[in-house]
């Protein structure tokens, strides 16, 4: 692939004229120093200017590390998309836990009879599955809805996870990272101590989503201020910033009514349990956010290679930016709306996704989405049999998972870069 010029208007190109050979050079994206053929074009001819549109993905390294490859000059990998069998596998794992999540419950119902009740639901089957009534209720009512929602949060936990983790080049960044979790937890805390009864209920899902907006809102427009460049580790240290006022705010209201404290506790430590009206209202949101994402992994990919890189290459490295972290926390905003704070899955599902299936975007992306449902999934099966008929918060299984992992992470990465 022939160097960008970064220098020279049109008219100018990167090599020596022709003939001439180049000496302890670098181009293109960042071959190593030391004698070679130079990588600009041949003399008289022109070099490609900044706005040149962005080659398919396919010619781009594969930066799951970063860009760290291609810049110390190995050979790098072409970046494809979803390979079919990683796509088959996740897809079949995803089913699995969810099948497993339906048949094993606290109440004392047969699992066959529970698969034959499943089968008669389906439009062109019919089976008599022998259960009661109430029994049927149960299914449809609370397991099933329960199923659904640990799959939907945790899907947008993991891929917007991936997602600030391409953003950020960083793959300890998770999902609250600017401040969604701080915000939320502000807002559902207000709602809990100053509402009074039915109301709570109505208002702590909205509640929660617009605190988690608005504090990822709050750290970007204050990392905008302190830095105009808008760079990454700006906005990350403007999200601690905000993560701690935010908290101590938290803190004071939870100290105006302190016999509420077990409810927001229980909410900080998350539940999927919310039945069906909760899915419908993460669902558009869910929805409109993971296509966002998901349409940006090739953009991810050029951005991973560093900001001049991409930029050379034409992309708008600040509105890529600035549209996938918007999408991400909407994604995020909408799973604290419906199931609390439910940490860690944002940076396992993920992180075992690149290790497992390469680091192109164009496959972390939807392989965190299907594997972040089907992890939730298996946590929520844990937290609601393992003390049965007692419940454990289903944070509380994600963290016995999520910290020593994170800890196992924190030690592989030698250099993080922001």
């Amino acid at each position: 692939m022939t160097g960008l010029s970064r220098s020279g208007g049109p008219g100018r190109a990167d090599g020596p004229p022709a003939g001439a050979s180049a000496s302890g050079g670098s181009g293109g994206f960042g071959g190593s120093g030391g004698s070679g053929p130079a990588d600009g074009p041949p003399a008289g001819a022109d070099a490609a200017p900044v706005g040149t549109p962005l080659p398919d993905a396919g010619a781009l390294p594969d930066t799951g590390a970063a860009g760290r490859g291609a810049r110390a000059g190995r050979p790098v990998r072409r970046a494809a998309g979803v390979r079919p069998a990683a796509a088959l596998a996740a897809s079949a794992l995803l089913l699995a836990s969810m099948l497993a999540a339906l048949l094993i419950g606290a109440a004392d119902i047969a699992p066959e009879r529970v698969a034959l009740q499943l089968l008669d639901w389906l439009p062109i089957v019919s089976a008599d599955s022998g259960l009661a009534p109430v029994e049927q209720g149960l299914l449809w009512e609370l397991r099933l809805p329960r199923v659904l929602l640990a799959a939907i949060v945790g899907g947008l936990l993991a891929v917007a996870g991936a997602a600030y983790q391409g953003v950020f080049r960083n793959p300890l960044a998770d999902p609250y990272l600017l401040g969604a979790a701080a915000g939320a937890g502000l807002t559902t805390t207000a709602a809990i101590v100053f509402m009074k009864g039915d109301d709570q209920a109505l208002v702590i899902p909205a509640a929660a989503f617009a605190g988690a907006v608005g504090g990822v809102l709050l750290a970007y427009a204050l990392g905008n201020v302190a830095g105009r460049g808008g760079g990454t580790a700006t906005l990350v240290l403007a999200g601690v910033a905000v993560t701690s006022f935010l908290t101590a705010v938290q803190t004071f209201l939870q100290q105006l009514r302190v016999e509420e404290l077990q409810r927001i506790y229980a909410w900080i430590l998350g539940d999927v349990g919310g039945g069906w009206s909760q899915i419908g209202l993460a669902a558009p949101y869910a929805a409109a956010s993971v296509v966002v994402m998901l349409l940006h992994g090739r953009l991810l990919d050029v951005l991973s290679v560093g900001d001049d890189e991409a930029g050379s290459l034409g992309l708008n490295v600040a509105r890529v930016r600035l549209v996938v972290l918007l999408a991400a926390s909407l994604a995020t905003a909408s799973a604290v709306a419906v199931s609390g704070l439910i940490g860690f899955v944002g940076i396992v599902v993920p992180h075992v996704v690149r290790r497992l299936a390469g680091g192109s975007y164009r496959s972390v992306l939807p392989l965190s989405l299907i594997g972040g449902a089907a992890f939730l999934v298996l946590a929520d099966l844990i937290a609601r049999t393992v003390l049965a008929p007692a419940e454990l918060p289903i944070g509380v299984v994600t963290a016995f998972v999520g910290a020593p992992f994170f800890v196992a992470v924190l030690r592989m990465t030698r250099r993080v870069e922001t």
